[in-house]
């Protein structure tokens, strides 16, 4: 490279080309290249970026939409079937695991002594029935008498004190012809001893004496015979007063007739309460022979004890029946998952026996946590208390239909999701 003088006088050497450096269109070329894929870099990181908010938003949202439990169960109100009498099993109609509607005859009882005490029954009730209509009828009859003989007792009272009245006034009268025939006789007999005397002289005749002697000998009979009529009525006063007697004693006796009318309608009353205890005795003897045939009380399923030949006692339990139609799922919850829950929210549960999945709803949140139910509910002391979260047991109702097939059976393991959104 030849040198060059600049215009200060310095010299300078000639600047050689520089071979390395690329020519301007292979650099524009090169540039062209590497634009377009940094950009779909750009791109793709963007994309995955929005992915994984996109994903992470979605299952924030689902997961946060819904709270499940794999402690849960299938439940149901299992009916026990008792007796309701005692006796002999005759018949047992179904077996074990049998599908039965509700009022199937189960079991039946011998019904023969039942029967017999129906008939006697019957026959207590009819004739206490004809007791009370015949004191129903003496009511009124017993009310009339007593009326009568009220009335008639009085006018006897008043009947025998006029008798007393009357017989006194004959013994006054018998006195006073007492009186009178002693008179009569006093004189009779003074004439007599006059007469006596001039019949010695010879002053009057034999004929006028022996008139005299009869004349005495009269008042003397007329004396006896008034005081015969004396004692006579005073025994007529006498009779009057204990006719009086008798008739108050009747009286008294008539003026007891409310009572007895009351006693007589007491009695039918007591008789119609007879009917009745009558009556509601054949209703439980007809009960006794209705209890006789032991009928389901619910539509299920059967599982027994009972055997023909049994003797079974009231209360005794003989068949049990599930109600597989009135099922439903009691879940435990953890406390803290119960924020959002509330009754009506929707609910999805798979059965751990089939993989089958179900339809329901949350129908409503216990009144306390699952371990306050048990026999021996737990009693944390301050000194050694460990916070634990509790669980808390939810109900869950099938939508209907769902268990149309009976597959769900009590005890059975599911997994319930409950949406809360």
């Amino acid at each position: 490279m030849a040198a060059q003088q600049n215009p200060l006088g310095s010299v300078t050497k000639e600047k050689e080309p520089i071979t390395n450096v690329p020519a301007q269109d292979e650099v524009s070329r090169r540039a062209r290249h590497f634009r377009p894929r940094s950009n779909k870099r750009l791109v793709v990181l963007l994309a995955l970026a929005l992915a994984v908010v996109a994903g992470g938003t979605w299952l924030w949202y689902y997961l946060g939409g819904y709270e499940s439990t794999d402690d849960a169960q299938v439940d149901v109100h299992i009916a026990p079937v008792s007796a309701r009498i005692s006796g002999y099993v005759i018949k047992v109609n179904v077996n074990d695991n049998q599908y039965v509607e509700k009022g199937t005859v189960l079991v039946e009882v011998d019904p023969k002594d039942y029967q017999v005490a129906v008939d006697k029954a019957k026959a207590d009730l009819a004739n206490a029935e004809a007791t009370a209509q015949s004191l129903d009828i003496n009511v009124p009859v017993t009310s009339v008498n007593t009326s009568s003989v009220l009335a008639s007792s009085a006018s006897d009272v008043e009947s025998a004190n006029a008798g007393i009245i009357a017989a006194q006034k004959q013994l006054v009268a018998a006195r006073a012809q007492i009186d009178e025939a002693e008179a009569n006789d006093v004189k009779a007999q003074d004439d007599l001893h006059r007469y006596k005397q001039l019949v010695d002289k010879q002053n009057v005749s034999e004929q006028i004496y022996d008139q005299s002697l009869a004349a005495a000998k009269a008042s003397t009979a007329n004396v006896a015979a008034a005081r015969a009529n004396e004692a006579a009525a005073e025994q007529a006063v006498q009779q009057a007063k204990a006719r009086l007697a008798q008739a108050e004693a009747n009286h008294r006796y008539a003026e007891t007739g409310p009572q007895q009318v009351a006693s007589t309608r007491a009695r039918a009353a007591s008789a119609a309460a007879d009917v009745q205890q009558k009556r509601a005795a054949l209703e439980q003897a007809e009960l006794n022979l209705q209890y006789t045939k032991v009928v389901a009380p619910v539509s299920g399923e059967v599982n027994k004890t009972v055997v023909v030949g049994m003797n079974v006692q009231p209360g005794q339990i003989l068949l049990n029946v599930v109600p597989l139609d009135e099922v439903w799922i009691t879940a435990n919850f953890k406390e803290t998952q119960l924020r959002q829950m509330k009754p009506g929210q929707r609910v999805e549960f798979e059965v751990d026996s089939s993989g089958r999945r179900y339809k329901g709803h949350l129908d409503s949140i216990a009144g306390a946590t699952g371990p306050l139910f048990s026999a021996l509910p737990p009693e944390n002391a301050t000194g050694n208390y460990v916070k634990i979260v509790q669980r808390v047991p939810v109900k869950i109702i099938l939508d209907p239909g769902e268990n149309r097939d009976h597959l769900l059976r009590p005890g059975m393991s599911v997994e319930p999701k409950v949406y809360l959104r």
